[in-house]
């Protein structure tokens, strides 16, 4: 009989191995390749908005997809990612505490207060991000990344637990750790982690609005009837209406966020199969 250590990476450990083997190490590996993989989806855009935000003397004229094109025309196809690697030290411990909080969480849950399904994916999602913004440390965050983190992972959840047991032949397929377990194929997970993407964006981009004006601060003349999250997202609604206040900017979260959100989740579904999560 092979040993466990002969087994390819897809077979499938012996009953409790996962939980006995540093399980807890594992997740967290797996949430933070998820975190940098998703951010180096998004690298490009993130180094123009510097570029941008600095008014870079070469590209200061330019509009974002105007940058896109210019960048690597100066620098290379490379210079789109400069800064990716230094990126990817502070994103790889957010990504991996926020995806293995998340499992850690709805486990929590399920047990100790018996809360499954839908409205238990929605509770870890949201201490997940609770618990990421304050490793960023302000306040603010902490308010804005909860709702986001609570839609983002609940609505995966959700659309997952639905696929697969409406259209498991279609949209699923055996685990490659666990035959037992159903996962979605890696093009439906795509789909999933964008939709989720979008709908988290959406609900939580008011407060993502407010966040970002209160951090503005004294810089603005109209800061003390911004004092709190409450005033500011009245003050907003009241001065600029929902469309070009709440939501001003929002169509250039949805290009960064949509295949973010795509990739990370897609990213941790493969590494949990790989590193024997399921």
């Amino acid at each position: 009989m092979a040993s466990p250590a002969a087994a390819g990476p897809g077979a499938a450990l012996p009953p409790g191995a996962a939980h006995r083997d540093f399980y807890w190490l594992r997740s967290f590996i797996a949430g933070g390749v998820a975190g940098c993989c998703a951010k180096t989806t998004t690298a490009p855009l993130d180094r123009v908005k510097i570029l941008l935000q600095a008014h870079n003397h070469h590209y200061k004229h330019l509009g974002v997809f105007s940058a896109l094109c210019a960048v690597p025309r100066k620098e290379g196809y490379l210079g789109l990612y400069k800064g990716n690697g230094a990126m990817m030290i502070r994103i790889f411990p957010y990504g991996a505490i926020q995806f293995m909080a998340f499992d850690q969480y709805k486990k929590v849950i399920k047990k100790q207060l018996g809360i499954s399904g839908h409205v238990h994916r929605l509770m870890a999602g949201s201490m997940a991000g609770g618990f990421s913004g304050f490793y960023k440390g302000l306040m603010p965050t902490i308010v804005g990344m909860a709702p986001y983190a609570g839609f983002s992972f609940f609505t995966f959840g959700t659309l997952k637990s639905i696929g697969l047991s409406q259209a498991p032949n279609l949209l699923g397929r055996p685990s490659l750790d666990n035959p037992d377990v159903l996962v979605l194929k890696t093009h439906i997970n795509l789909l999933c982690g964008g939709i989720a993407g979008a709908i988290a964006q959406t609900i939580s981009y008011p407060l993502d609005v407010t966040r970002r004006r209160m951090q503005l601060g004294a810089v603005l003349p109209d800061s003390e009837k911004c004092l709190t999250m409450v005033q500011t997202l009245k003050y907003v609604y009241q001065q600029h209406g929902i469309r070009r206040g709440l939501y001003r900017g929002l169509s250039l979260n949805y290009i960064r966020c949509i295949p973010s959100q795509a990739v990370a989740f897609t990213t941790y579904e493969l590494m949990k199969q790989f590193l024997h999560l399921n």
